[in-house]
């Protein structure tokens, strides 16, 4: 959603973006960026190398929110809402980490 806000150039999403900081010509550019990282998290080939490419983007949120003086508890939260689904749905992934059987 929040990627093709961006894209659309919705009026909320460009003054959300300018108040933090982000430059007029790069907003349509990172929901782009965002917009394919997600496509790639949505395949299930690519679900891992998309959630890591989701995970740097929401680290990038969670630094310009602190600089900027703003809670920045949404990126968190869905960084971790990405990871437990990918786990959900991906064995490989699930069998990467250790359970203990009883």
């Amino acid at each position: 959603f929040d990627a093709i806000m961006k894209i659309i150039r919705e009026a909320h999403s460009v003054s959300g973006s300018a108040a933090l900081g982000w430059p007029d010509p790069a907003i349509r550019a990172t929901g782009i960026l965002l917009l394919i990282c997600t496509l790639f998290y949505i395949m299930p080939r690519t679900a891992v190398l998309g959630a890591i490419l989701i995970t740097g983007y929401l680290g990038g949120a969670i630094s310009i929110m602190a600089r900027v003086g703003q809670p920045f508890y949404f990126p968190l939260i869905f960084g971790i809402l990405v990871w437990g689904g990918i786990f959900l749905r991906n064995e490989k992934l699930r069998n990467l980490i250790p359970r203990r059987k009883d």
